[in-house]
C-alpha cells in the first residue's frame, strides 16, 4: 500500500497554490491576530496539497480527482 499518492487533478493543484498564495500573507495585511495566523495555517496545508497532489480529506473519503 502506498502511504502518498496522487489524488487531485492538476487544475485542483492549480486553484489550490493560487488561494494559498493570497492566503500567506495575511499578518502583513492584517497584523498578527488569530484570524490571521489561521489563514496562514490554511494557506501552508493548501501550498503542500498543490505541491504533493495528495489531499488528506480526500483520502479519508476516498475521493480521486486525477485522470484515469
Amino acid at each position: 500500500m502506498k502511504l502518498f499518492f496522487k489524488n487531485q487533478n492538476k487544475p485542483e493543484r492549480i486553484a489550490r497554490f493560487i488561494i494559498a498564495l493570497f492566503l500567506i500573507p495575511a499578518p502583513l495585511v492584517y497584523g498578527l491576530d488569530a484570524f490571521s495566523i489561521s489563514q496562514v495555517i490554511l494557506g501552508g496545508i493548501l501550498i503542500f496539497n498543490a505541491f504533493s497532489g495528495m489531499c488528506i480529506i480526500y483520502r479519508f473519503f476516498g475521493a480521486n480527482t486525477c485522470d484515469i
